[in-house]
């Protein structure tokens, strides 16, 4: 057990003793009405953290989740002294958590508990200012960050009043974080209002390979050091499934001892532990390390430089595509190359040498800096010459950029992370994964197959929602359309978009499969609408999303980040466009590898992969319709394949029940009712 301080932790209750009472009295607190769904998934959770059990709860939009867990998780984590992680995917949810309602959940529970639940946040080492490189322990960081060759990003002069420089505007916000630096308790990024740029950011904080650790003249003022020591020492810890990942892909460290574990929006966990489990290699990345090494460590890199040529050399002639069994001999060589010359800088810089530079001042920091530089390197090339690729752990795969100073690119993606996520996060303690899309096709087999589970290794829940979907929306499936070609929109679905905006006066959220998609449709409406049209990537996501809300005569038009992120309530969202079926790229190698692997082992690799994908997108993307008791309108998927093809069904049964019609007829006088009603 990781335990914490509870030398008055009394005898554990009954599972659900006081669960329903304390639930009762948060909700009460905050002048809400008690929800049964919410009870039942309390009492649900409470039982599987008290058998230390594996729990999958989909919970839909109003059932509020966030204190149907919360509640026992505290109490559950003081009584028992097991330490409890939650972990949420999104930066808005963490702050719900966070800034309102576990605050109010502790001052409620704490009347029931022998101590106050000590609760704290953990992020990224990277997360967090560091004290030591503002006050001139690092180098200034010159180049853009390891591996993230991209052009630094025009939206650093775009905050700034027009005329100032670049350089100044830089220079202005690392300024103002120093200042920010000297008075925050916490040194958390998002505790700075207004925030900076990731450019930034990086002149004044450190990843944990960085750190100089206990030899740091500034320890005792570690902003992310006092993050951990607070998470090593508390009842409950609240994290991000990015530190997951990191915990899950060999870095258990990344977070303190723990026996029970919440995740709230688990559908997006795998995708998260597959992000950070995967690297990239490149030519200029080659070359910002040798650079790093010759400046910050006066070490020679002649056998790195030489590696950096001959990748860039043998990528310039390499197709673009996957390579399924094993790299080309000519790119092998290369990589190879590569790892003797970062073994040879990380010779060079001893640890011995690190320690004495610290002791002597600011070579401490440059030194750590380009050792660690080297050691990610050498991680990454030995990761591509190991057996990973052969015994289909990895995919590998190689990538042209298509903007300007784009390199090419090695991408490594783990093949599969359902034994990571089993093993390293939900073995040996209880565990509560909750979302509202979490069945797929109506079960919840694929999505429990996704994190290493299949029946009897965990139980399963769906909580009833306080919306009557079937009374407050109609799913429309555009039924008579053609089936989407890959020349962009035909003519007549820019009418049937047309006449659906026209009939809801606005008030729409089109959800596009392509940046393409969603401009050109965004164009051809300006051409024929009054209404205005917003587009992604005229503005940030959250000045769009503003601008849509604060207008019901709006529309918004986009792609992925509105399928998942958007919450606007009321009259401003009556209808929600989606132009296709989201199924992934035909050329997107993970996905390919994926399914492959599951045809090879006598599955449906289209069914398993393809549509499991596209269902879970097709849910998050309907699912921005109804976002309270009074919403109504329609989603309409232009796609007819839902209506006509074999796998429509598995689909369809993914969606909220909303009121099935493939009659266009009828959803256009439905659309304009809403209108003038509101």
């Amino acid at each position: 057990m990781a335990g914490v301080p509870s030398s008055e932790t009394t005898e554990k209750p009954e599972v659900t003793d006081d669960v329903d009472e304390v639930l009762d009295a948060v909700v009460t607190r905050m002048g809400g009405a008690r929800r049964e769904g919410q009870h039942e998934m309390a009492r649900a959770v409470a039982a599987a953290l008290e058998g230390a059990e594996h729990l999958m709860v989909q919970a839909g939009t109003g059932t509020g989740k966030s204190l149907a867990y919360l509640v026992p998780a505290l109490l559950h984590a003081v009584r028992s002294g097991e330490r409890t992680v939650i972990s949420t995917a999104t930066l808005a949810l963490q702050r719900q958590v966070l800034g309102h309602d576990l605050p109010l959940v502790a001052e409620v529970v704490e009347q029931r508990l022998p101590r106050p639940p000590a609760v704290a946040l953990l992020k990224g080492w990277h997360n967090y200012v560091c004290k030591h490189k503002i006050a001139g322990g690092y180098p200034p960081e010159g180049d853009a960050a390891l591996f993230d060759m991209a052009p630094a990003s025009s939206s650093v002069a775009e905050e700034h009043p027009a005329g100032s420089s670049r350089d100044d505007s830089l220079g202005v916000q690392v300024v103002r974080v120093r200042e920010w630096a000297e008075e925050t308790e916490s040194g958390d990024r998002d505790d700075l209002v207004p925030g900076v740029t990731d450019r930034a950011w990086r002149q004044v904080s450190v990843t944990s390979m960085e750190c100089i650790g206990p030899s740091c003249p500034m320890r005792s003022e570690c902003f992310p050091e006092a993050a951990r020591q607070a998470a090593r020492t508390a009842d409950v810890v609240v994290t991000n499934h990015a530190m997951l990942g990191i915990a899950a892909s060999g870095s258990p460290g990344a977070l303190p001892e723990f026996d029970a574990l919440v995740v709230d929006e688990a559908h997006e966990l795998p995708s998260r532990v597959t992000a950070q489990a995967s690297v990239e290699l490149s030519a200029p990345a080659v070359e910002r390390v040798a650079r790093l090494a010759r400046r910050q460590a006066g070490v020679a890199t002649q056998a790195l430089d030489d590696a950096a040529v001959l990748l860039r050399t043998v990528l310039t002639a390499t197709p673009e595509g996957r390579w399924p069994e094993a790299l080309p001999a000519e790119v092998e060589g290369a990589v190879r190359a590569i790892a003797d010359g970062a073994r040879q800088v990380i010779s060079s810089i001893k640890q011995d040498s690190v320690k004495a530079g610290t002791k002597a001042g600011d070579a401490g920091g440059a030194l750590v800096q380009a050792r660690s530089a080297a050691l990610v390197l050498f991680e990454i090339a030995d990761r591509l010459l190991s057996d990973r690729l052969k015994n289909r752990q990895d995919v590998v795969w190689c990538s042209r950029g298509t903007g300007p100073g784009e390199a090419i690119k090695i991408n490594v993606s783990p093949l599969d992370v359902a034994g990571p996520i089993a093993g390293q996060l939900l073995a040996g303690r209880g565990a509560v994964l909750t979302s509202a899309t979490l069945t797929l096709g109506g079960t919840f087999d694929a999505t429990a197959g996704s994190m290493g589970m299949s029946a009897p290794d965990y139980t399963s829940l769906e909580v009833a929602s306080p919306f009557d979907y079937a009374r407050q929306g109609i799913v429309y499936v555009a039924r008579h359309l053609p089936k989407p070609g890959r020349d962009g929109a035909d003519p007549r679905v820019l009418d049937e978009i047309a006449e659906l905006v026209e009939a809801a006066g606005g008030r729409t959220l089109g959800l596009f499969s392509s940046r393409r998609g969603a401009t050109a449709a965004a164009e051809a409406m300006r051409e024929r609408l009054d209404t205005p049209v917003l587009v992604q990537g005229e503005d940030s996501i959250p000045a769009l999303v503003r601008a849509f809300a604060a207008d019901p005569a709006t529309s918004l038009f986009g792609t992925l980040s509105l399928w998942q992120g958007v919450d606007v309530p009321g009259d401003a969202c009556q209808l929600v466009l989606i132009d296709r079926i989201p199924f992934p790229r035909p050329d997107d190698p993970v996905m390919a590898a994926r399914t492959e692997v599951v045809a090879q082992r006598g599955g449906n690799g289209f069914m398993a992969v393809s549509a499991t994908h596209a269902a879970l997108l097709l849910a998050q993307g309907a699912g921005r319709l109804i976002r309270g008791v009074t919403d109504r309108g329609v989603v309409a998927i232009l796609d007819p394949r839902v209506a006509t093809a074999r796998y429509g069904t598995f689909l369809a049964r993914s969606l909220p029940p909303l009121w099935p019609t493939t009659d266009p007829a009828i959803v256009r006088a439905a659309l304009r009712r809403l209108r003038d009603e509101a």
